[in-house]
């Protein structure tokens, strides 16, 4: 492998810092909606009734948005990553525009919201609000 020049190096560090922000920003959120789901189910369960239960479905519906947003630009970023990799040193500009890559359906936002990992993610938390709901409905605790 050839010497990478210190601008290709740098250019590169920068996007790869835009990635891991966010990423973190997607796992922030993952842990907020489950601190989100289980204290206002806590409180519903205590204080509500069966249908108040669905109310948490708007928050996650909100995280999931966003997580999805959050997934999308890190697609774009990687998307730039790649194409800053074969540029030759004298090409490097230090760009961060990603705007070329928004075309690529991957890197949409819905298509991210959509994307395995989410879907398994937001929809396993929709899906045990539901049953609680149910189960809590059907047990008549409220």
């Amino acid at each position: 492998m050839a010497n990478m020049g210190d601008d290709k190096r740098k250019h590169l560090e920068f996007i790869q810092n835009a990635i891991n922000r966010m990423a973190s920003n997607s796992f922030m959120l993952k842990g907020w909606t489950v601190l989100l789901v289980s204290a206002l189910l806590a409180f519903f369960t205590r204080y509500g009734q069966s249908w108040h239960v669905f109310v948490v479905i708007v928050p996650v519906m909100g995280f999931w948005i966003l997580d999805g947003f959050f997934l999308s630009q890190e697609r774009l970023f990687r998307s730039l990553y790649d194409r800053v990799r074969t540029l030759q040193d004298c090409e490097i500009d230090y760009s961060m525009d990603t705007s070329d890559f928004r075309q690529i359906p991957r890197n949409r936002w819905h298509k991210s919201a959509l994307s395995r990992t989410l879907l398994i993610f937001y929809g396993a938390v929709l899906l045990a609000v539901c049953l609680i709901a149910a189960i809590l409905a059907m047990l008549k605790l409220w």
